[in-house]
């Protein structure tokens, strides 16, 4: 309440509303509404369903989801790091679009890479996928160790391609001057590539998977 003098106490009033915005049918009991435009798209991955044309959604449109796509068309990264796996056979890749697990498989979301521009006009996913690595090794390296993938560039030759780099990886004990002995890994490698028309991982995603296995054999090197 608020009182000016020569005046009567006039009660005063504070609303708070909370409104539920549709998720377009995504909805589920975890999710039952969408105030953003993630919240939109977290619920049709869990629902399994195509992220198509985010014009037709109010919360992307509201965000500015296809201009903030646009601009970024043209933009790479670099990636660096280390990675501990387990002694068995596995892989791991780089690769647009969030992942999620749809009926017990590693898929990405590639929808929102159609866009071709503002207007909403919609066209298939075209993704630059040339790259270069300037080094991989699993272990440490030692005098004289060749890394075959180092300084590899590849340019796409087409949009949307899949590059698979087939490792082999030979743990090898290498034995210094002084005795001291370093065990680590060599490995050979493969490299295959094709053009990824599915959607959903159902015929490739693009990208660059590594997939490595073990070898039994144990070289020495000194």
């Amino acid at each position: 309440m608020y009182k000016t003098p020569g005046t009567e106490w006039v009660p005063t009033f504070s609303f708070l509303f909370f409104i539920s915005v549709s998720c377009y049918g995504a909805e589920s009991e975890d999710i039952k509404c969408c105030n953003t435009c993630e919240d939109v798209r977290e619920a049709y991955r869990r629902r399994g369903w195509a992220f198509k044309n985010p014009d037709t959604i109010e919360q992307c449109r509201r965000e500015g989801f296809s201009q903030k796509m646009q601009e970024q068309k043209n933009e790479g990264c670099q990636v660096y790091g280390f990675l501990e796996v387990n002694k068995v056979a596995g892989n791991f890749h780089f690769a647009p679009g969030k992942s999620f697990q749809q009926s017990h498989v590693h898929v990405h979301d590639l929808q929102s890479f159609g866009l071709d521009n503002v207007r909403t006009r919609w066209k298939p996913w075209r993704i630059n996928m040339t790259h270069y690595i300037q080094h991989l090794s699993f272990g440490e390296d030692y005098p004289g160790i060749v890394n075959p993938l180092d300084h590899t560039n590849v340019t796409a030759p087409q949009a949307s391609m899949m590059f698979q780099y087939f490792v082999k990886v030979v743990p090898t004990v290498y034995m210094k001057v002084d005795g001291e002995v370093l065990r680590t890994n060599q490995f050979s490698v493969t490299r295959h590539e094709k053009v990824a028309n599915g959607l959903l991982g159902d015929q490739g995603l693009p990208g660059v998977f590594v997939l490595y296995e073990l070898s039994t054999s144990h070289p020495e090197e000194n």
